[in-house]
């Protein structure tokens, strides 16, 4: 059963995630990469892919401190649109605005409100749950972002290319779970090959996606600060 919401797409490993003359162990470490593309072959940015360990001898590295991730609201916007980040860890939300902002959430993953705040103020929130977290600001409405919190070490985003890589993975087989704001199924998988190391060797995934609904600033500029 998938667990986030709105939209997430499970692929289904066929073979093990590490190449065939590797010997399975401890010290051995792979990565994975993929290519994402929507239905017109256009790179798709912001895919979250996260990984599971299916074999029990797969251990997963002790959690360390870590430095917030940043949100950031700039321009009215939250940057970057999509943030990935292990359960456990924290989220600074610095202002670079030069107008006050009120960053909420209503996600059962994370409820939480920030109030009024001005430029070069930031907050830090720890996010514990696993789960898809909306951002909004009262203020400004039509800002939107999303946080997504995974409980495995192993995990990646996509940039503006398409692209993502996973490196550090011990050898074994895994689970492929992936989420993008804009999947256009609620749930259903497909079988794939993983692609390995290299460049060279991702194969593009299309992805089927809705539209694309954000606005950049108010239907009204005059009645916003």
């Amino acid at each position: 059963m998938c667990r986030w919401f709105p939209a997430i797409l499970v692929l289904a490993i066929v073979g093990a995630i590490f190449p065939a003359n590797a010997s399975v162990g401890k010290a051995s470490r792979v990565g994975a990469g993929w290519q994402f593309i929507d239905q017109k072959g256009a790179p798709v940015p912001d895919v979250v892919v996260s990984l599971f360990a299916l074999d029990a001898g797969v251990a997963a590295p002790a959690p360390g401190a870590a430095n917030p991730v940043e949100v950031t609201q700039r321009n009215k916007t939250f940057v970057p649109y999509v943030t990935v980040i292990a359960a456990g860890g924290s989220v600074a939300f610095p202002n670079r605005d030069s107008v006050q902002h009120h960053v909420y959430s209503l996600s059962r993953a994370k409820r939480f409100e920030i109030p009024l705040y001005g430029k070069e103020e930031t907050q830090v929130l720890i996010f514990d749950k696993p789960g898809v977290i909306t951002l909004g600001c009262n203020i400004h409405d039509w800002m939107v972002g999303y946080i997504v919190v995974v409980d495995t070490p192993y995990f990646g985003r996509s940039g503006e290319n398409g692209r993502v890589q996973v490196a550090g993975l011990p050898a074994g087989r895994y689970r492929v779970e992936i989420w993008h704001p804009r999947l256009a199924a609620k749930e259903f998988s497909i079988e794939a090959a993983v692609p390995l190391e290299g460049e060279a060797a991702l194969a593009p995934i299309s992805l089927r996606l809705k539209r694309d609904l954000r606005r950049t600033g108010p239907l009204d500029q005059s009645n916003y600060p």
